[in-house]
C-alpha cells in the first residue's frame, strides 16, 4: 500500500500493507491520535487504496476513483457529521445506518467516515450495523482517544494509534510547507507540538504575524508607551469583528514570549526583546488584560471602552 503524504508509523503501514496484500482489509478501523496527528490523512489514503482500480500499486493516485477520494468528491466515501449539534445525534446515525443497505454508487465499497465525537444513544444505533455490516461497507471511526468510545464498539474495530514523527523526515516535510520559514523557526515548531506535524504546521502559519502584531512587539518590549497609545487608540474605529482576531493575534504572540521568557524552544524574533526587557510577571499581565479585553468585546462591552481601559493597562 502506497503512503504519500503520510509519515512515520512504520509498524502501522507495514500492517496495512501487509492486510491489503492479503485482501484482509478491516471492515471497520478505528484511527486515534489529537488534532494534526494525520487521523484525515491516514483515512483518506485507506478509503482511496479501497477504491482504487489499479492492479498492483494502491492507490495509484492517478485512476479515477483515486483522484475522485483525494479530491473529495466520490460519491461512495461519506462523512458521517452533525452540523446542528456537537455531537452526532442519534437519528443521523440511524439514516446513515439505513443507508447502509443502499450498494454502492460505483465504487467497490461504500465507505462512512465518522470525525466528530457520538454520544452512547448514537453509538449503541452504530453497534447494530458494525455487528453485521454488508460485505461492501466499511467504517473509519477518527478519535482523539479511543477511550471516548464505547468497548462494544471497539471490539468490532481494527484500531490504529498514530504515532508523532521526528528527526529528519519530519522537518523536511515542514521544509516543503513552508520553504520561505528559517530553520530555526521550523525546529522550534516541530518541538513544541512534539512531533505531531499538523500542529507544528498550524503553529508556523499563527506565527506568521501581521505588522500590527510586529508594531505592538517592539512598542511593548521598549515599554513606548506612547507609541503603543498610538497603535491601540485607531482600534476604536474597528469593528467588533474584526478587532476580535487583531486582539487574539496579540495575545498569542505574548503567550509564546512567556513560554520563551520560561525556557521554552521559541524562535527569537519577535519574542527575543520582550524576553530581554520584560520580566514574567509583566507579560503574564498582559497576556490576561488581552483575554479579559476579547471576553468583554465577546460579551458585547463597547469598543471604545475596551480599547480605552486596554491602554491603560498596557503599559
Amino acid at each position: 500500500m502506497e503512503f504519500v503524504g503520510f509519515l512515520g508509523n512504520d509498524a502501522l503501514k507495514a500492517r496495512l500493507s501487509a492486510a491489503d496484500a492479503r485482501g484482509k482489509l478491516s471492515h471497520c478501523y478505528l484511527i486515534s491520535g489529537p488534532e494534526g496527528s494525520g487521523k484525515h490523512t491516514l483515512a483518506r489514503i485507506l478509503s482511496a487504496a479501497m477504491q482504487c482500480t489499479h492492479a498492483s500499486r494502491r492507490p495509484c493516485g492517478v485512476c479515477p476513483a483515486c483522484r475522485k477520494v483525494f479530491a473529495a468528491q466520490h460519491p461512495d466515501v461519506i462523512f458521517v457529521r452533525d452540523a446542528e449539534h456537537k455531537q452526532i445525534a442519534v437519528d443521523v446515525v440511524r439514516a446513515a445506518r439505513a443507508d447502509v443497505f443502499i450498494r454502492p454508487n460505483e465504487g467497490r465499497k461504500k465507505i462512512y467516515i465518522f470525525d466528530q465525537p457520538m454520544g452512547i444513544a448514537a453509538q449503541n444505533a452504530l453497534l447494530k450495523i458494525l455487528e453485521e455490516p454488508p460485505d461492501y461497507a466499511v467504517f473509519l471511526l477518527l478519535y482523539t482517544s479511543a477511550e471516548s468510545l464505547l468497548a462494544t464498539i471497539r471490539s468490532r474495530c481494527a484500531e490504529l494509534t498514530l504515532a508523532p514523527v521526528q528527526g529528519e523526515a519530519a522537518l523536511d516535510f515542514l521544509r516543503k510547507q513552508f520553504p520561505e520559514t528559517p530553520p530555526e523557526t521550523l525546529s522550534a515548531a516541530l518541538t513544541r507540538a512534539g512531533g505531531w506535524l499538523g500542529q507544528a504546521a498550524a503553529q508556523i502559519r499563527d506565527e506568521a504575524f501581521s505588522p500590527a502584531a510586529a508594531q505592538f512587539a517592539a512598542c511593548f518590549a521598549t515599554r513606548d508607551a506612547l507609541a503603543l497609545l498610538e497603535l491601540l487608540i485607531p482600534m476604536e474605529k474597528c469593528k467588533r469583528e474584526q478587532l476580535l482576531p487583531v486582539l487574539e493575534q496579540l495575545r498569542q504572540l505574548l503567550c509564546r514570549a512567556l513560554a520563551a521568557k520560561t525556557g521554552a524552544e521559541m524562535p527569537r524574533a519577535p519574542y527575543d526583546a520582550i524576553c530581554r526587557t520584560r520580566t514574567g510577571a509583566e507579560i503574564l499581565g498582559a497576556v490576561q488584560a488581552l483575554q479579559r479585553a476579547i471576553d468583554d468585546l465577546n460579551a458585547n462591552v463597547g469598543v471604545g471602552a475596551v480599547i480605552g481601559w486596554l491602554s491603560v493597562q498596557l503599559r
